[in-house]
C-alpha cells in the first residue's frame, strides 16, 4: 500500500469512528465529539501514516543486492585468475614442444651429417688399392691422399701435412725419430696400418686419417688443435 493511500485510509478511518460516535452519542444522550476533536484524531493517524512501512524491505534488498555485487566480482576475478593461469601453462607447453622440435632437428641434421661424412669416406679409395712403385712424388702423394681423405677435411689433412713434413712421406727429424707425411712419433705406430709404413705414402695417410679421427673426430678437429698448440 503506497503512503498515499495509506494516509487516506487512516483519514477515511477516524471520520468514521467519529460518525459513529456522533450518532452513538446522540442516542444515548452523550455529548458529540467536536470538530477539533476529529482533526486531531485525523492528525495523529496521518503521523502514524507517514512512517514508510517498505523501509525495512528496502534496506534488506540493497544489502542483497550488494552481497550480489561482491559474489560477482569475486568470481570475475576467480575467472580471470583462471584465464591466466590457463594462458601460463599453455605458454610453457608451447615453450617446451618447440624446444623438443628444436633438439629433434638439430639431431636430425647431426645424424644426417654423420651420414653424409661416412659416405663420403666409405667411396674413397683403401690404401692397398694404390699400385705399390719404387718412389713417389709430392703430385702422387696428393693424389693419394685426395682420393683417401673425404673432401670437406681435404684442406685441413693438407694442412697438417704441409707443416709436418711438405708431403714428403720419407721426411725423419734426425733429433726426435719422427717419420713420414704426419711425423708420427714413434714412426713405428704407423705400423698398425700397414708393414710397408716405411715405403708406402698410401700407409701413412690411411694410419694419419685414423689417427685424427680417433684423437680429434676428424682432420678438421686436428688442424683446430694443432693451430692452437703448433702439434697435434
Amino acid at each position: 500500500m503506497s503512503r498515499i493511500s495509506v494516509r487516506g485510509f487512516a483519514v477515511a478511518s477516524a471520520t468514521a469512528v467519529t460518525t459513529v460516535g456522533a450518532v452513538v452519542g446522540v442516542a444515548s444522550g452523550t455529548p458529540q465529539t467536536s470538530d477539533d476533536n476529529f482533526e486531531a484524531i485525523a492528525a495523529d493517524t496521518t503521523l502514524l501514516a507517514d512512517i514508510p512501512a517498505g523501509q525495512h524491505a528496502q534496506v534488506q534488498t540493497a544489502s542483497l543486492t550488494q552481497q550480489a555485487d561482491v559474489q560477482a566480482s569475486a568470481a570475475d576475478a576467480a575467472a580471470k585468475k583462471s584465464a591466466e593461469e590457463s594462458a601460463r601453462i599453455q605458454a610453457a607447453k608451447d615453450a617446451k614442444a618447440k624446444k623438443e622440435a628444436a633438439e629433434d632437428k638439430a639431431e636430425k641434421e647431426r645424424d644426417a651429417k654423420l651420414a653424409e661424412e661416412r659416405a663420403s669416406r666409405s667411396e674413397t679409395r683403401e690404401s692397398a688399392s694404390f699400385a705399390v712403385q719404387s718412389s713417389y712424388s709430392v703430385a702422387d702423394v696428393q693424389a693419394m691422399a685426395r682420393q683417401m681423405v673425404p673432401a670437406d677435411q681435404f684442406q685441413c689433412f693438407s694442412n697438417i701435412v704441409n707443416h709436418e713434413s711438405t708431403w714428403n712421406y720419407q721426411a725423419e727429424n734426425p733429433s726426435s725419430g719422427a717419420y713420414g707425411l704426419m711425423q708420427a712419433l714413434p714412426a713405428s705406430k704407423m705400423s698398425s696400418a700397414g708393414s710397408d709404413w716405411r715405403t708406402n705414402p698410401a700407409t701413412q695417410i690411411k694410419w694419419g686419417l685414423s689417427y685424427m679421427d680417433n684423437r680429434y673426430q676428424s682432420p678438421c678437429g686436428a688442424w683446430e688443435f694443432w693451430q692452437a698448440n703448433n702439434w697435434y
